[in-house]
């Protein structure tokens, strides 16, 4: 896997960038050339939706639905990657009955939960039993932590995550967490995935790589796009690269963050937030017209 250059960032509405790197302008070549054989894949929190101090307030852009609907009957498959449960994106996203998404999926919980627009169903697997075990364990973790005030926990059914953006100093009060939640994931089979002033429990062999993967395979994706924010988004970004390596075109979009300059340097091409996203999405959908 080869490093990246710094990506050029897109300030222009609905002005297409050009990528960073030569994988990236092949693969988006490559996409403009042959959309029917396209995945447009998408993270939810910081990629579609704006990062909030409460998660549970978080809802996509405006623009988002209106958007992936224009682009979405252009290309093979539009899915949304989220480590949140797959229902719950689509409330935050609006994506249920939305006109020009009836092919949407929203791969939930890392690819552990599957929601298809087409029928509204929903699939997921019983919870890892750990997770019940950490959830039971977590109040007096925290309180014996000295992570202060401010922490909090979102349940996620298949996962738990630990918050720390509302603490006073939030990430000092992140990497006090570090380690203790560690060990408890480890003594219960999971592990600790870190974000945004975040750390999730959750179990292992769920990421949004092999998720991404498995979903290319399955609509014989000829050329690969992911989008996305945070550390959770590392592995898709992996995934692209190994498909790349493999001979499947692929551009990497990083919905830009000062907090996570891992995803920046190896994307080709950084947005402003999920506002550049939807205006790459806009004109992508119009260089398909």
């Amino acid at each position: 896997m080869g490093s990246h250059q710094e990506s050029t960032r897109d300030d222009t509405p609905d002005h297409l960038p050009t990528p960073a790197t030569e994988a990236g302008r092949a693969g988006l070549d490559a996409l403009l050339a042959r959309p029917a054989r396209a995945v447009v894949a998408l993270d939810f929190d910081g990629t579609l939706a704006p990062i909030v101090p409460n998660p549970d307030r978080a809802r996509a852009h405006p623009d988002a639905v209106p958007a992936l609907a224009a682009l979405a009957p252009k290309v093979a498959s539009v899915a949304v990657i989220t480590g949140r449960p797959a229902e719950v994106a689509v409330r935050h996203g609006g994506f249920a009955n939305a006109p020009g998404l009836e092919h949407l999926v929203v791969l939930g919980h890392y690819g552990a939960e599957r929601w298809d627009a087409a029928t509204g169903t929903l699939s997921a697997p019983e919870p890892h039993p750990g997770v019940a075990a950490v959830r039971a364990e977590l109040p007096e973790l925290l309180e014996r932590s000295g992570a202060g005030p401010g922490t909090w926990v979102e349940e996620k059914g298949h996962a738990v995550a630990v918050h720390t953006r509302r603490a006073p100093d939030p990430q000092a009060a992140f990497e006090a967490l570090r380690a203790p939640l560690t060990g408890l994931a480890a003594r219960h089979g999971l592990i600790v995935e870190p974000g945004r002033m975040v750390l999730e429990l959750r179990p292992p062999g769920m990421d949004k790589g092999a998720a991404l993967r498995a979903h290319a395979r399955d609509v014989g994706a000829e050329t690969v796009v992911y989008a996305g924010d945070d550390l959770g988004d590392l592995p898709a970004f992996a995934a692209v690269d190994a498909l790349r390596a493999e001979g499947t075109p692929g551009l990497l979009v990083c919905s830009g963050s000062d907090e996570v300059p891992d995803l920046r340097k190896r994307a080709d091409v950084v947005v402003d937030g999920p506002a550049g996203v939807v205006r790459l999405l806009r004109a992508l959908a119009d260089r398909l017209a």
